[in-house]
């Protein structure tokens, strides 16, 4: 088979939330960067260490409601933060679902 005809590998990652495999570009990242600063990654290309989240409300609760984020990047996480990354996704996610 030649190089053309070969089908590229989709990388998949694992929501915190619903805890479900996916193709990497239907999730968000979200990224704990050396300062310890957490935030959303957009372009999915910041450094740092990342989690993968749905885009919906729903799952971000879920994660949040579990703790996940805090066992993912292995540190606290104020009740201030999660209000500030879930605002983040609200603004850009208008078609999301609830």
């Amino acid at each position: 088979m030649s190089q053309a005809m070969r089908k590229r590998k989709v990388p998949m990652r694992k929501c915190i939330g619903c805890d479900e495999s996916k193709p990497k570009k239907e999730l968000v990242r979200i990224v704990r960067d050396q300062e310890g600063n957490i935030k959303v990654d957009f372009t999915g290309k910041a450094s740092g260490r990342g989690a993968y989240i749905c885009w919906n409300t729903h799952c971000f609760d879920s994660a949040r409601k579990g703790k996940k984020l805090q066992k993912s990047f292995e540190m606290n996480i104020t009740d201030e933060t999660y209000e500030r990354l879930r605002q983040e996704l609200s603004e850009k996610m208008p078609n999301a679902k609830e």
